[in-house]
């Protein structure tokens, strides 16, 4: 399903050429003696590890002066692992400058939104717009792929690290001109853009590009357009960036494909990471596990966001943890299972690697109490044999290496922009969660046990059934149109409050909400109606609502009010709405925030109305996850159990490749936090 160059990491450097899943984690020997060295490579083989991310902080080790380079350890590093088998994804170790260029030049130090400029000691200080950083960024670049772009050992070039994570708004005076440079190209004129920005609105019309800045610090609410333009100019400065990085790589060892590991998770919201995927050759994430009641749900809903933005490809999952991490308020261990269970809800979503932050458990530093493969307790540890076990599971799923995700019959729709709009301030409610709406609505999904896409506004959505789309505050004439277009060719569209209010300019479309899509939905509202943090309404349908509401008015006969407000102020009005076109399609609104316990029942009605439901059986929706990977033969259909207690299936069949087997009479115990994965013949199912 993949060419040969898309699967190239998942190759061994032994003479096992079979293509399988790449296993392994970030590797730091820099901070080892040398004599940890073999013994590493021993457990990484004892524990099935074909691949580790090499040098990914190690520019002040091989470059410790400005006339002054070391690779004499590396060199000696890449050739063990080679004689070991291992694969190297190798960093271009240019996520951290060195402390002699920061003090040589400070002026490379990003600079804050009031005006402080940070220091060297941490990682990730420099500017992306900085010249000066750039030029000894890529001389580092230049001087790694000359020296090992023919060496046996690197299977993939790993761009910087986490580009963003702690550098993506910079408000020094290289971001400014920068700043001005995007505009200029995005805008061409100063009219065009005092328009786009209606600089009439306090006095801020500009006649000089000259007088244009970032959104410093101000005495009041900056200019709305201005930090949305901003923030698009943040994550496009870093696209360029990696992709300056990424020339000198394809210029010098065109065969060897780059990546950079992307951050799909929890707020991690600067970086439009949809924009940045063309750049790579095949997509990364880093993922950690929030704790709360939707953790797994939450890094379902990532996984399979990074699915989509990698286009249906399979991709590498370039970080996770193994237990704790070391960031959070408490940082929770793992419970058992846990880790595989984690791990294999990836590779349902397309993932055909599975690495770990880090190899060996740091004794110093300030990631010291994260874990890692290798514990501090070592090899003789519950966890290591875990890590030890996974490496044999995903051996034996080598058949899934190189499928590809089977589509849903329903979509997700997320939206950068829109996430970047609605949580800025001089909103209607400052309460509003942009992407937790989202992740409550596939929280729903998976309630139900259905099986949903989570796709980008870019996306192609003829070929889904339904197709939800909360909160699509933005919404430019071109995608109202194409949203128009699916439910008129017969699709069902749901969307919620706070949408169709905006164009890509942050200007409200006159005559009433939810207005791009006000006639499609066949509704009109007037004014927002947000509740306050403690107050909630009860609908009608039993239902309670909280958040928002909103005054609307039916505008066409073919609306059916599915669901009214029964207290508040709106008390009478409708709440949820579903215009029903005489094609087939339909376009539904859900005003009010319904949160996890409701809106599986409002969901579960609109997705009868579209046809869809779930392929589980009933008595395992809302206990098991259900994703399907297929290679066009054969299909694999990965069965997760969300639960800490055993799921019994009655009448299942098919080939377990890891997790419990069907028995003689069709029947299957899932375990609890298990994974089975059945292969059957494409086109079938395992239930009967």
């Amino acid at each position: 399903m993949t060419s040969a160059s898309e699967r190239a990491w998942l190759r061994p450097t032994s003479d096992d050429r079979t293509a399988r899943f790449a296993y392994g984690a970030d590797y730091n020997p820099e901070q080892w003696p040398r004599e940890v060295w073999k013994e590493d490579v021993r457990l990484m083989r004892e524990a099935g590890v074909t691949v580790v991310s090499v040098a990914i902080f190690s520019w002040a080790r091989l470059q410790p002066a400005e006339d002054r380079w070391d690779f004499d350890w590396l060199d000696e590093v890449l050739d063990l692992l080679h004689d070991n088998g291992i694969a190297v994804d190798l960093a271009t170790a240019t996520a951290s400058p060195p402390p002699w260029l920061t003090t040589k030049h400070p002026e490379i130090l990003p600079v804050t939104r009031t005006g402080e400029t940070l220091s060297q000691g941490a990682r990730q200080h420099w500017r992306p717009t900085s010249p000066v950083f750039r030029t000894y960024a890529l001389k580092l670049v230049e001087a790694m792929a000359t020296r090992y772009g023919d060496h046996p050992a690197l299977t993939a070039w790993h761009i910087s690290n986490e580009l963003g994570c702690h550098n993506v708004y910079d408000y020094s005076d290289d971001a400014a001109g920068a700043f001005r440079d995007w505009l200029r190209a995005r805008y061409v004129t100063l009219d065009e853009l005092n328009r786009a920005w209606a600089t009439s609105f306090w006095s801020q019309y500009y006649g000089e590009w000259e007088q244009i800045q970032p959104p410093r610090l101000a005495a009041s609410h900056a200019n709305p357009t201005q930090q949305l333009d901003f923030k698009r100019f943040s994550s496009d400065a870093l696209r360029d960036y990696l992709r300056a990085e990424r020339e000198i790589l394809r210029r010098i060892t065109p065969e060897i494909p780059a990546t950079t590991n992307f951050m799909v998770m929890g707020e991690t919201k600067a970086m439009n990471y949809p924009d940045w995927a063309a750049e790579i050759d095949f997509v990364s994430n880093d993922h950690y596990a929030h704790p709360g009641p939707q953790r797994l749900d939450e890094l379902s809903f990532s996984a399979g966001l990074t699915h989509s933005i990698a286009e249906g490809r399979p991709w590498f999952l370039m970080e996770h943890s193994t237990s704790a991490v070391n960031w959070q308020t408490v940082n929770l261990a793992k419970s058992r299972g846990e880790l595989a269970r984690d791990s294999l809800v990836h590779v349902a979503h397309g993932a055909d690697a599975v690495c770990f932050f880090q190899w060996r458990q740091s004794a110093a530093g300030a990631e010291k109490y994260h874990s890692a493969m290798v514990p501090h307790a070592g090899p003789d540890s519950e966890l290591f044999r875990a890590v030890a076990a996974l490496g044999r599971t995903l051996e034996g799923l080598t058949p899934v290496t190189g499928s590809v995700r089977e589509p849903a019959r329903a979509a997700l729709v997320y939206d950068w922009e829109s996430w970047w709009a609605v949580e800025r301030d001089s909103q209607p409610t400052s309460l509003l969660r942009y992407r937790q709406e989202a992740l409550d609505w596939y929280s729903a999904f998976l309630a139900l046990g259905v099986r949903v896409d989570v796709v980008t506004t870019t996306t192609d959505l003829t070929g889904y059934d339904f197709v939800a789309a909360p909160i699509l505050h933005v919404v430019p004439r071109a995608l109202a149109a194409r949203l128009d277009a699916y439910v008129h060719g017969g699709g069902h569209l749901a969307t919620t409050y706070y949408s169709g209010v905006v164009d890509e300019n942050d200007h409200v479309y006159l005559g009433g909400y939810p207005g791009a899509l006000r006639e499609l939905l066949g509704i009109r509202v007037e004014e927002f109606a947000p509740l306050l943090e403690d107050v909630d309404v009860r609908l009608d349908n039993g239902l309670t609502g909280t958040l928002w509401t909103d005054h609307i008015t039916v505008a066409d006969a073919e609306v059916e009010v599915l669901a009214r407000y029964e207290t508040g102020d709106h008390a009478g009005r409708p709440a949820i709405t579903r215009r029903d076109l005489a094609d087939g399609g339909s376009a539904a609104y859900v005003s009010t925030r319904l949160g996890t316990d409701g809106l599986p029942e409002v969901l579960k009605d609109l997705l009868a109305g579209a046809g869809v439901s779930s392929e589980l059986p009933e008595s395992a929706r809302g206990l098991v996850e259900l994703t399907v990977r297929t290679d066009g033969s054969e299909s694999y259909w990965f069965l997760v159990n969300r639960t800490d207690e055993p799921v019994t299936f009655d009448a299942v069949a098919g080939e377990a490749l890891t997790g419990p087997a069907p028995d003689a009479d069709g029947g299957m115990v899932l375990p609890p936090r298990d994974v089975a994965v059945l292969r059957v013949a494409s086109g079938t199912t395992p239930f009967h």
